[in-house]
């Protein structure tokens, strides 16, 4: 499982032009699903963003996490993370899981994060949405539940 999670001071999501999700400070968090992710990707995943010291202090200083700011989230589900890139001019999404049990991962994540008590806002999954992000820093990482402890 691979996110993009991004430092935003404001993010949303629109549906056929129509607002579906919205957040203040906090993280946006682009969701991929590969094959062979499970529950244990979704906690590996989970603990490292709403733990991650990315939010700044009264110094100024990265060493806030998620929690300490009572931060919210935006996920949005995006399979093209998974694509392979490679080989070639065309992604490959071969090691995208299938949409079903991609969709099943997806709102088990949502569950997870909300059992964090943080405010959770989504996407719809499948859907074709425009997402607006005000990135705040810029700050952006990539996290990838295969490379984590």
């Amino acid at each position: 499982m691979i996110a993009v999670i991004q430092r935003v001071s404001s993010s949303n999501v629109k549906v056929e032009g129509k607002i579906v999700g919205e957040i203040g400070c906090g993280l946006n968090i682009l969701l991929g699903v590969k094959k062979g992710d499970t529950k244990e990707d979704i906690k590996k995943l989970i603990s490292k963003i709403v733990n991650l010291r990315i939010f700044q202090d009264k110094n100024d200083k990265m060493n806030l996490s998620l929690l300490d700011t009572k931060g919210e989230v935006l996920i949005i589900s995006q399979f093209t993370l998974a694509a392979n890139i490679k080989k070639g001019r065309r992604p490959s999404f071969d090691s995208s899981e299938n949409p079903e049990l991609a969709k099943k991962l997806y709102e088990e994540f949502i569950e997870e994060m909300i059992k964090e008590d943080v405010k959770v806002q989504t996407g719809i999954f499948g859907a074709k949405m425009d997402v607006n992000i005000q990135n705040d820093g810029p700050v952006t990482f990539i996290v990838d539940s295969k490379e984590l402890n």
